[in-house]
């Protein structure tokens, strides 16, 4: 573990060098996330136009699910992003060849090498916006709802990251993934509402097949203290098995190999 802690923070040293030297990236960024949030919250307005809840959720608590989606998404864009599509690159040309043979595990070489550390504005933007909804409800979450927030936000971030590698991990056999991404990429954008506004069978999947209940509901859910710790614990588990799947899934990948090199 000592030496994945040395490791990461050798990452983390490399790509914020290389961060500063675009630095107009940062102030791009906030204003970007500013605008999109911007356009989100005027979309949510006009549903609340005629109405008062919308899948039992009032305008300010799908706020607040609106911020953990910026909140992930920033998380995505941090290092989801910049090293899956380089995943596919390495394949492509072989190059995966070198990170196979480094004393490393490959599965965290190819998912922590490159950080966009400016894509973190977008976290504390999510955050922000929590905060600003639970301001307007006029809640203030105890140490216990803090906690679950805290627990069902870190596996949101598990099962987003495992069906991202397990997606990637596919390039393997289909190195065009291009459609793949952009399926995840769709369905990812059903997360920005609260999963109960959907009808009975696109719930079940977006709830057991594509988990978006479990990616932002849960966490909003969980700080305006809609949820208890047995959703906690669903939540863990769930990220628990898709971290063993995603794992799995990639160790058959890699066992199975053949350098394009060569």
């Amino acid at each position: 573990m000592r030496k994945y802690g040395r490791t990461l923070q050798s990452f983390f040293r490399a790509c914020l060098v290389e961060e500063f030297e675009y630095r107009a990236n940062f102030a791009a960024n906030v204003l970007h996330t500013l605008f999109g949030l911007a356009m989100a919250v005027l979309t949510v307005q006009l549903y609340f136009y005629r109405t008062q809840q919308i899948g039992g959720w009032s305008f300010d608590e799908v706020l607040a699910l609106l911020g953990v989606f910026t909140a992930v998404h920033g998380f995505i864009d941090f290092f989801l992003q910049p090293n899956m599509s380089r995943l596919v690159d390495h394949i492509r040309k072989g190059t995966l060849d070198y990170v196979l043979t480094k004393p490393i595990d490959s599965q965290f070489y190819v998912s922590f090498r490159h950080l966009v550390f400016w894509r973190l504005a977008d976290v504390l933007l999510g955050f922000g916006m929590v905060a600003f909804a639970l301001l307007r409800i006029g809640y203030t979450p105890g140490w216990r709802e803090l906690l679950m927030f805290a627990a069902v936000f870190v596996a949101a971030l598990a099962v987003v990251y495992s069906l991202w590698i397990a997606m990637m991990t596919v390039s393997f056999w289909a190195v065009k993934v291009d459609n793949l991404s952009f399926l995840f990429t769709t369905s990812f954008e059903t997360a920005r509402f609260p999963v109960s506004v959907y009808p009975g069978a696109l719930r079940f999947i977006l709830t057991y097949v594509f988990p978006v209940a479990f990616i932002t509901t849960f966490p909003a859910a969980a700080i305006v203290g809609r949820i208890g710790w047995t959703e906690v614990i669903v939540s863990g588990l769930v990220a628990l098995i898709a971290l063993a799947l995603s794992r799995m899934f990639w160790r058959y990948a890699v066992a199975h190999y053949t350098s394009a090199s060569s």
